[in-house]
């Protein structure tokens, strides 16, 4: 049986696209983030999963010593922190061909191309890995169309996505930003038709 990926036959995507480039992808249908996910995030989330781990097993130990509601809330707890650890790894902008979903930690909203009015980055303080203390950045602004107020900031480049990679940062706004001219362009051109 071979082991290619303890081999040099096969080369790792990170040698063929780089180590901050995105994931090629085949259809526009599926959601997808066009964006690498952030070492910060994978991170925060590693953590709340050790937590987890550690909390179920506390739980396996109140349960063997007959204390089955303290057993309940631990294993409540651990559910908690790993869906919360999950929720971390989705929280980010997503796309596709119908329109843009930003995910928050505990708020998502959708939109359809033709609700957004423009995406833009914009120079202003940002919260840094989201804590209350802010530092001079960058963040993508989404605004809907019709003068709605912009969605709440998701990335900038302070996250836990794009710290200390400013290019990574750029290169999905762009990408993002080039998701939305494109299908403004395809509307305009459907209404035309």
């Amino acid at each position: 049986m071979p082991l290619n990926f303890l081999t040099t036959d096969h080369a790792p995507v990170e040698h063929v696209l780089g180590p901050d480039r995105a994931l090629p992808f085949e259809g526009r249908t599926d959601r997808r983030r066009p964006y690498r996910i952030g070492p910060w995030r994978v991170a925060a989330s590693a953590v709340l999963l050790l937590l987890t781990s550690y909390v179920l097993i506390s739980s396996l130990v109140l349960a063997l010593t007959g204390q089955a509601s303290g057993a309940l809330v631990f294993v409540g707890v651990a559910v908690v922190t790993a869906a919360l650890a999950l929720r971390l790894l989705r929280v980010g902008v997503w796309v596709n061909r119908d329109g843009l979903r930003q995910v928050a930690l505990f708020h998502t909203v959708t939109l359809r191309w033709s609700d957004v009015g423009a995406v833009r980055t914009r120079q202003q303080p940002v919260k840094w890995l989201g804590l209350p203390r802010t530092v001079q950045g960058q963040a993508l602004e989404i605004v809907r169309s019709g003068g709605g107020a912009p969605l709440r900031y998701v990335l900038t480049t302070h996250n836990a996505d794009f710290l200390n990679r400013p290019e990574a940062f750029d290169r999905a706004a762009d990408v993002i930003e080039g998701w939305a001219a494109e299908a403004r362009a395809h509307g305009q051109a459907s209404r035309q038709d």
